[in-house]
């Protein structure tokens, strides 16, 4: 049975103060729920959040790695540097990283190529622009980004993958891909992972949803039978929002 996900990205949020905060709260009413509850802070506050949830189930998960293990990087986090605190799982390819940072499907490759082999998990992200899906090309888009970043992956490798479609039209804008568009799309992408290695891994693979996910939407996007949870965040960084949400899968 595919794993039940709800993440919470904090991009570039919270004081150490204000995540030792919020941590409490979701600590304290965090419900009981088979989900996989889990929480991405900055990075200068990952090791005291890993501290923070020791006695929750709440995974603490960092945004962003570099593909090389150490050197001449300025600014940049390694994976050692995160498994050393305690970090077990990496989101890769966020639309923010590829539209700011310059992050290209070769450059996303390496990264999960490199946590794969450090043994992380990789909650791996991607999805089509508002002209890609206007212009009717959305299903391409979203195969080359799966085919240039993940398909050189062994078959094994997919066990540590977790799949993240975030519509980059719908990402902090209010705007949200309908439940049927959402199913649509994770469909599709569930089709072309069968295509390129089996059904098997296909159906095995979590595959969230993340685009203007909150309480009001959360259980419609949640139902469909393809959505395995979902990348959130704007509301992830009100603790009842994002407990709404946990409830809601």
């Amino acid at each position: 049975m595919r794993a039940k996900i709800v993440a919470g990205n904090w991009k570039m949020n919270k004081t150490l103060t204000e995540t030792n905060a919020l941590l409490a709260e979701l600590s304290g009413k965090l419900p009981d729920t088979d989900a996989e509850v889990m929480v991405a802070p900055t990075y200068v506050n990952l090791a005291a959040a890993v501290e923070d949830v020791k006695s929750s189930t709440i995974q603490v998960i960092a945004q962003n790695m570099h593909f090389a293990d150490n050197g001449a990087y300025t600014g940049e986090i390694s994976a050692d540097m995160l498994l050393d605190i305690g970090i077990n799982t990496v989101i890769i390819g966020h639309s923010e990283r590829r539209a700011y940072f310059g992050e290209t499907d070769e450059i996303l490759a390496k990264k999960v190529i490199k946590a794969l082999e450090k043994n992380l998990r990789v909650v791996f992200c991607f999805g089509e622009e508002l002209e890609d899906r206007k212009s009717d090309n959305h299903f391409n888009i979203v195969a080359s980004q799966l085919k240039n970043a993940l398909f050189n992956l062994n078959p094994e490798a997919w066990s540590n993958i977790v799949l993240a479609y975030e519509p980059v039209w719908a990402i902090g804008t209010g705007e949200t891909a309908s439940p049927e568009q959402a199913q649509e799309m994770h469909a599709f992408i569930r089709k072309t992972i069968a295509d390129e290695y089996t059904t098997e891994i296909a159906e095995a693979v979590s595959i969230l949803y993340g685009g203007s996910v909150k309480p009001a939407n959360a259980k419609e996007i949640f139902s469909k039978a393809d959505v395995d949870g979902g990348l959130i965040g704007g509301a992830a960084l009100k603790a009842d929002d994002f407990i709404a949400i946990i409830d809601a899968i």
